[in-house]
């Protein structure tokens, strides 16, 4: 069973790997997570779906996702010393159409089962704690990607660890391809740091890694396509090999819209 013991803040994670946040859809106070229950016994799975990097490639309805006995399984799973939900991806898995990489990852949806697709305009957050346990060069850890509205698969943003524990913001510089990026912040390797990525008043988005608050112009050229958020490991690296990859552990991942 879940304790209730309240987190007063994100940083009470603490030393990586000794406390996890409970992530909901629209809140972003925590609680223990418990090491012996499926992530959807710890997080609220109600709002996504979990791409795998197997199968053709296999998609994890929310339905399945969600309660202590929830879907877990080596891409997707509980580490049992933490509590921490993680994602593992090897350099050699099966894609999605329209990339190289694989990835086990989240893919927004709506409550009601639907595929989430919201406007630029108004207030959009995914907060996230987490951390890199390996990677063999770079993961992506967190994306707005472009929904319904054209023909482009493109994201709208994507957020880079780097081996070397670089984090390196990714923006598309328009719908039809294009990526300006823009070096964040530095964390080690296996140490916990959090971020928050978002987009506000329609042509802003906004990120914060650490604390420290960056924001950036989004191209009119995006305005008529709606978005979703993704979050876990894209693996940005490929190769035949099963045991080379990045695993991801998250102790907190939100989202809200306003």
């Amino acid at each position: 069973m879940i304790r209730s013991k309240l987190l007063a803040t994100a940083a009470a994670v603490g030393m990586a790997g000794t406390l996890a946040l409970l992530g909901t859809g629209n809140a972003t106070a925590g609680v223990l997570a418990d090491p012996s229950v499926a992530p959807g016994g710890n997080f609220d799975l109600s709002v996504w779906q979990l791409q795998e990097p197997v199968g053709s490639p296999t998609t994890i309805p929310s339905s399945r996702l969600q309660g202590a006995n929830g879907f877990q399984d080596s891409y997707f799973y509980t580490d049992t010393r933490d509590g921490a939900m993680t994602f593992w991806t090897p350099e050699k898995g099966v894609t999605t159409p329209n990339s190289n990489y694989a990835r086990s990852e989240l893919r927004e949806m709506n409550r009601s089962g639907s595929a989430a697709n919201w406007s630029l305009s108004g207030t959009h957050r995914m907060s996230a704690t987490l951390r890199v346990v390996s990677v063999t060069q770079n993961v992506c850890v967190g994306q707005i990607h472009l929904g319904t509205g054209g023909s482009s698969t493109k994201p709208l943003l994507e957020l880079y660890y780097h081996s070397n524990g670089d984090i390196v913001l990714g923006t598309e510089n328009s719908p039809s391809g294009g990526q300006t990026t823009h070096p964040v912040g530095h964390v080690s390797i296996g140490k916990t740091w959090s971020y928050t990525i978002g987009v506000s008043g329609g042509h802003t988005i906004d990120l914060t890694v650490n604390g420290t608050t960056t924001h950036y112009t989004i191209p009119s050229s995006f305005d008529p396509y709606k978005q979703y958020f993704k979050a876990g490991s894209y693996n940005q690296s490929s190769s035949d090999s099963t045991t080379k990859g990045a695993r991801v552990a998250f102790y907190g991942l939100t989202v809200s819209h306003g």
